[in-house]
């Protein structure tokens, strides 16, 4: 059995707790303590978080938020997704994470986080929204928010925000007409999706595989359309 190498640790910003970035053979592996919050060896529902959501977005050439880098997996889809003309801005509150993204994992980076289309802003992407809802920052035309594992604050405690009728009214005012606030979770969550609706979205939830071949742990997905 291949041994798990730790190649670097980030604190997390407004939490006790520590990303570990770990090596598995050619896979890499983002823990928080003892829970995976993502490996290279499954991508497909990260990827289906863009690629959905844009399916249902009709600018040509969209602004877009995404909440959490990661690794790269939904910003590297909504690239794929949209025109030379599209605004793709990546919250990420851990610097590390983007310098494991340049360093360790370049191989899967590439050029995305230097591509034009992209900025990346090392803020809590709660800011961000906040901006765009007070109309400090332009509306977006979809928010992408994959920073826990669920709609809820397992990653740091004031992600929680994020989720609640004050966060979520606040996600809607961001958005553009038509918008849709997309988020990603490894479980069900049927609270959620009253949430959603109770702020005044129309809501669908799907199921994907965590791999593109239909197998792998089933993660769930919301998007909240603003009428």
């Amino acid at each position: 059995m291949l041994p798990r190498e730790t190649l670097a640790s980030a604190a997390i910003p407004g939490s006790d707790e520590r990303l570990h970035l770990v090596s598995h053979g050619r896979d890499f592996i983002i823990m928080l303590g003892r829970d995976e919050l993502m490996s290279s060896r499954m991508q497909f529902s990260e990827e289906q978080l863009a690629e959905l959501t844009l399916d249902r977005v009709s600018n040509e050439h969209p602004r877009v938020l995404i909440g959490g880098y990661g690794m790269g997996f939904t910003l590297r889809a909504a690239l794929s997704k949209t025109t030379s003309k599209a605004q793709i801005v990546v919250a990420e509150i851990v610097p590390e994470i983007i310098e494991w993204a340049r360093k360790e994992m370049s191989a899967f980076t590439g050029a995305s986080l230097d591509d034009p289309r992209v900025r990346i802003e090392l803020h809590d992407v709660a800011a961000l929204i906040d901006d765009a809802s007070d109309g400090t920052a332009e509306a977006y035309d979809a928010i992408l928010l994959d920073v826990d594992n669920g709609p809820d604050g397992m990653v740091r405690e004031a992600n929680a925000r994020l989720y609640s009728p004050t966060g979520l009214g606040r996600a809607r005012d961001a958005l553009v007409t038509g918008g849709v606030l997309a988020v990603w979770s490894a479980a069900e969550d049927h609270k959620f999706t009253r949430k959603l609706k109770d702020a005044g979205f129309s809501v669908e939830q799907l199921t994907v595989r965590a791999r593109p071949n239909n197998k792998g742990p089933r993660h769930h997905l919301w998007f909240a359309h603003k009428g």
